[in-house]
Parts: C-alpha cells; structure tokens; sequence
C-alpha cells in the first residue's frame, strides 16, 4: 500500500509482453501517417518483432526497422519534403494537367521517376542497405508483373527491394529484381497483414489507403486524379476483401481520404490527420500490455462477415483480443 500523501502507484507491466508483428499499408503520400503510429511504439518501449511493408509502408517501415526512432523519422522528412527537395516536391504535387502533358510526351516504356534514384534522396543515409543489417526483421511487398501476384522481399539489397514496392505505374519505372519485374505491392496485397500469421503473438494493421472523397467547387475530377485514385480504389477493395477472410487483432485505419497519392507537400496536414488514430491505437496497446497474459485477453465472436473499414479514422480491435 503507498504511503499516506503520495500519489498512487501505476500498476506494473507484465514482466512478459506479447510479441507484435506491424503491418504497414500502402497509400502513397497518405502512408506518412504511418510516422505518428510509429511514434506510439517509441512513447510506450515497444519494439515490433517484425514489420511488413508495402510501397510508402516499405518506405517507412525500412527506416524503422533500420533502428531509426519514429521521432528522427519524423524530423527528417519534414526537413526533407520542405527544404531539401524542392524540385521532387514541386514535380510531385503539381497539379494534374501539366503532369499530364508531361506524360503524353514520354515514350510508352518510361515513367516520370526511378524509384531508385528518388530513394536515393529521401531515405535517411542510415537506414540500412541490406536486409542483413536491420534490427527488426522486414518482409516488403512487391507484385511480379509478368507472374501477376505478390512478391515478398526478404533478403538482399534493401533499397532495391523498397524501390520496386513504390513502383507505381505511369509514375515509376519497374524494378527488376532475380529478373522479375516487379511494381507497386499496393496491386496485390495494400495491407499486408496476412504474410504476418503467426510471426507474432499480435499482429497490428495500419491501413493508410483512404478513399476518394467528394468534390469541393470542382463537379469533376481530372483525368489526372481518376488515374491516381483508381489505384486508391482498387487498394481499398483488396483491404476490404482481405478484411471478410481473416482479421489482424488490432487494425488501424487512418482518416486521411482527404489527401491525395501525390499530397506530399501536405506532409504536415496529413500526420496531423492521423492524431486520433494514433490516439486509439495508444489506448489499444496500452490494453494489450496491462493484461497479464495472452490466455486472459478478452475473447470474442467471430462474426460471419466484417463490414468495410469505415470511410473515418478509427483503430478497431477484431476477434482473438475482443472489442472495445
């Protein structure tokens, strides 16, 4: 009992956590959510067994797995995407029609950017190099073009394999990996989750792919953002499908529908979008870790069917742990 006067003590942790494996989604520039998310790791001592990534989640989760704090993570791409490259950024968030002219002009065959190269400025120059140097093992999310299916990258040049997971057709040239060509990872598995099984005593899905929202003064979008967002909707559908076959224990899924694959220019905007998601999420691990085993976690009902993942930002707990 604590001494009269002083505030009461905190109930301990468990001396044994449960293990977490982090899946991170793609979204394009929606995925700098994924810092927030990160920084509730750091703020509560956890470190995740192991993390999935696809395309910006492969971004983010290679500097992560690097042993980069979320809170360096965050810093350097502020510094990044606000000063140092200008001329990407510009590129990146201009607006639709002359990029689209732009695209008219290239040869079938080429892109507006080589993954690589880009990678080459915006990663940190500590992240690591080769699977073999993280300090939390990394799965990333590529799709073979020509085999049509996901590729999991595992082992090998880091960069390389992070390259070919943000290779988003008409914007980024293929990747060829052991002569594979392979693109986006968000064609075939946005949300990868699923590759997680059993890696961990919990998994955890932050599910950045948002959805087109209806337009302000404009009635129509461009041709231009109907390209863009028809990867957006083709992600969200793949989500949701995956969502009525098998659920992650806790699953994020960020509000940031406002913001579009190229909003990198609105980084500030958008890891401001995703303080409630990271407020929930914080609630939710703080669940998990006050329980003193994993055999007395709530339980719950499988339902036969998941509905969609809401349109707003919510963290929600499925079956294995329960719900709130």
């Amino acid at each position: 009992m604590d001494a009269p006067g002083k505030p009461e003590s905190k109930k301990p942790l468990p001396a044994t956590r449960p293990t977490i494996a982090l899946a991170l989604g793609g979204g394009g520039a929606r995925g700098l959510a994924h810092i927030p998310m990160l920084e509730v790791f750091d703020e509560l001592g956890l470190k995740p067994k192991v993390i999935a990534g696809t395309s910006i989640g492969a971004v983010v989760g290679a500097a992560y797995a690097s042993g980069l704090s979320a809170k360096l993570i965050r810093a350097h791409t502020e510094e990044a995407l606000s000063q140092r490259f200008d001329i990407v950024r510009q590129l990146l968030s201009a607006r639709s029609e002359p990029v689209l002219k732009f695209l008219n002009f290239l040869p079938l065959r080429s892109a507006l950017l080589k993954p690589a190269a880009l990678l080459e400025f915006v990663l940190p120059s500590s992240v690591a190099r080769d699977f073999a140097e993280l300090k939390i093992p990394l799965k990333i999310i590529a799709t073979d073009y020509y085999g049509q299916e996901q590729t999991i990258l595992s082992e090998g040049s880091l960069r390389t394999a992070v390259a070919a997971s943000m290779a988003l057709p008409a914007l980024f040239t293929p990747v060829t990996v052991n002569g594979r060509m392979l693109l986006d990872g968000g064609l075939t598995n946005p949300l990868p989750f699923d590759i997680l099984r059993g890696d961990a005593d919990i998994t955890v899905a932050v599910d950045v792919s948002g959805a087109p929202v209806m337009p302000g003064k404009r009635p129509h979008p461009s041709a231009f953002a109907v390209l863009m967002a028809s990867s957006q909707i083709m992600q969200r559908s793949i989500v949701r499908q995956k969502l009525m076959v098998a659920q992650p224990d806790i699953y994020v899924d960020v509000e940031v529908d406002a913001y579009n694959v190229l909003d990198f220019h609105r980084f500030k905007d958008i890891m401001a979008a995703a303080a409630p998601a990271k407020e929930q999420l914080r609630r939710q691990l703080e669940r998990v870790l006050s329980t003193e085993t994993l055999d007395t976690l709530p339980s719950a009902t499988v339902p036969q069917a998941i509905a969609p993942p809401p349109s707003q930002g919510v963290t929600r707990r499925l079956p294995r742990l329960g719900r709130d």
